[in-house]
């Protein structure tokens, strides 16, 4: 499970120093960069809940199947077409393949773990989805080097090698039943609507930086190597800090890495249009990659607790962090292309900011609640 959302992960963040040559040749603006970024999320935010109600009555097991082969024909597209509204709808199909994907991998690992080592695994689970995030940005770059198309070609036979190896794993699965209706009930729960606010909050984040950090850089004089390095990096950082984050979580709850997490994400956002050389831009969106990775595990951690509580099948509460991701996304990545494009840089970072420090607030106030 952890190499299906490393590849997941992979294809997702190969855009990252493909996306100033693709505004360049495609005539984007920030907004239609933004748009292009946000496809894929919008895919994830629409496959969330049919991917996992697939989980529920399908098995994680046959999900993972499908999401790995809406992946392959997708980003293959997505490697030879030319036009931006098609590259687009190849990126939304790609999504709604990485909602199946994690969809049933989360729901197969949290299904299997006992609650005291729920954060070590998803901690686990993420960092090899950072590690995809961590060379997506290579694949991106080879890519802009050799051609989309040579670049991402290979997509297929990994897919069709993982699919292989999922299908010789054992999975104990039994079917819930449950539907909708289900996880419409479980939403009165306050731990579960918390986990899912936290996950939306890290991806606002995520999708803001995405999108204006590279048009950022290379404003500056980066190419698609620089740009590719830096969130090499970053990507290297947050997956060391998950596994660690999660690990700690068990011991001591979810509550006090989240407090932490938040808190150091606010003066980063608000630096964020500080610093006027690639280098000093570079650290900014790197230690701010390293602080949502203290976020995204206790997170999810906290979700999947709730959702156990409530007698909610795993299926169902991997739906709901696919949603939270997804929404959050679209709305960092467009919203924020829209605003900068609008009146800059600086007001969608300060908006950012200010979600974080309202949500610090509501963790401190709201400890006994959720804690």
């Amino acid at each position: 499970m952890g190499a299906v959302v490393f590849v997941d992960t992979m294809f997702y963040a190969a855009i990252v120093p493909l996306l100033p040559g693709l505004a360049h040749s495609l005539h984007l603006s920030k907004f239609s960069a933004g748009v292009m970024t946000a496809s894929y999320p919008a895919g994830t935010l629409i496959g969330s809940l049919p991917g996992g109600v697939l989980a529920v009555r399908l098995g994680p097991k046959r999900t993972v199947y499908a999401g790995l082969l809406l992946l392959a024909g997708s980003t293959l597209a997505f490697g030879f077409l030319q036009n931006a509204v098609v590259l687009d709808v190849a990126r939304f199909v790609e999504g709604v393949g990485g909602a199946c994907s994690w969809a049933g991998a989360l729901a197969w690992l949290v299904s299997e773990t006992p609650a005291g080592r729920r954060g070590r695994v998803i901690g686990s689970a993420l960092g090899a989805a950072v590690g995809g995030a961590l060379f997506g940005p290579v694949v991106g770059t080879i890519a802009d080097a050799v051609g989309r198309g040579a670049a991402f070609s290979g997509v297929v036979v990994i897919s069709l090698v993982l699919i292989d190896q999922a299908r010789r794993l054992p999975l104990i699965h039994t079917p819930s039943g449950q539907g909708l209706r289900a996880l419409a009930g479980a939403m009165r729960e306050s731990r579960l609507v918390a986990g899912m606010w936290l996950v939306a909050l890290g991806a606002i984040g995520s999708g803001a930086v995405n999108v204006l950090g590279p048009l950022r850089l290379h404003r500056f004089g980066a190419g698609a190597a620089a740009i590719g390095a830096t969130y090499l990096a970053g990507s290297a950082f947050e997956a060391s800090v998950s596994p660690l984050v999660g690990r700690f979580s068990d011991r001591r709850g979810r509550m006090r890495p989240l407090v932490m997490s938040v808190a150091m994400t606010i003066p980063l956002l608000l630096c964020f249009t500080l610093p006027s050389s690639v280098v000093m831009l570079a650290l900014v969106i790197v230690a701010f990659a390293g602080a949502l990775g203290g976020l995204w595990t206790p997170a999810m951690a906290m979700l999947a607790d709730a959702a156990e509580g409530r007698a909610l099948d795993q299926g169902l509460a991997a739906a709901l962090i696919n949603l939270a991701w997804a929404g959050g996304q679209i709305v960092g990545s467009s919203a924020g292309g829209g605003l900068a494009k609008a009146s800059g840089d600086g007001l969608p970072m300060t908006l950012t900011a200010a979600l974080f420090a309202a949500t610090l607030v509501w963790l401190l106030l709201s400890r006994r609640v959720i804690g």
